[in-house]
């Protein structure tokens, strides 16, 4: 809960993400009222797009077949690779209001999230169209503590197709239990690595 209430508290202070939450005291996080204490689940994310040729299109996520996102890194100006991926977990909203002193505004606003396991980018796999091979993400251990998240879904570009590197086999390192909800339900571990399609 204090993560999700310092992602919601930084959208509505009007921070630009980038990446790294923003640490907040206690006070601060408390400021933060979810109304009822209800957080509200929804099935389907819906992202329009503009495809290649200038046309409006639309992809549709939901946790269970079709889950996984990219958007814009923010590592680029360094050399970085241009996209963050992550898998949704979950598709929520809640309604939520500041209190406080130096609060202004004090109505209750809906916000939208998404709750997601990240991907991190193979840093030793060469990649792009001068070798001939897709870029390699694999997920982020759990071990690290921004490996699950919270995303404004406005910031998603569109769905993207992963491929398992089944040359690469499958883990249980990554996500220590076997039945979680950080991966599909009729599997106990994770695939190593996946390439994502262009």
């Amino acid at each position: 809960m204090p993560k999700l209430k310092g992602h919601l508290l930084s959208r509505l202070l009007g921070k630009e993400f980038d990446g790294d939450e923003e640490q907040y005291s206690q006070e601060e996080l408390g400021n933060l009222q979810l109304v009822g204490n209800k957080l509200y689940s929804h099935k389907v994310l819906r992202v329009n797009y503009t495809t290649y040729d200038v046309r409006r299109d639309q992809d549709s996520m939901n946790p269970r077949t079709h889950s996984d996102v990219m958007v814009c890194s923010r590592e680029t100006e360094s050399g970085g690779h241009p996209y963050w991926y992550a898998c949704v977990l979950g598709i929520f909203h809640a309604d939520v209001f500041l209190r406080g002193r130096n609060v202004r505004n004090r109505s209750v606003q809906r916000m939208e999230f998404l709750w997601v396991r990240w991907f991190g980018i193979d840093a030793d796999h060469r990649w792009g169209r001068t070798v001939a091979r897709l870029p390699k993400v694999g997920f982020v251990e759990e071990s690290d503590p921004d490996a699950f998240g919270f995303l404004d879904p406005s910031l998603v570009l569109r769905g993207c197709h992963l491929i398992p590197a089944f040359a690469d086999g499958r883990t249980s390192q990554l996500l220590a239990c076997p039945h979680s909800v950080g991966r599909p339900a009729d599997e106990t571990d994770d695939w190593q690595a996946y390439y994502v399609g262009m």
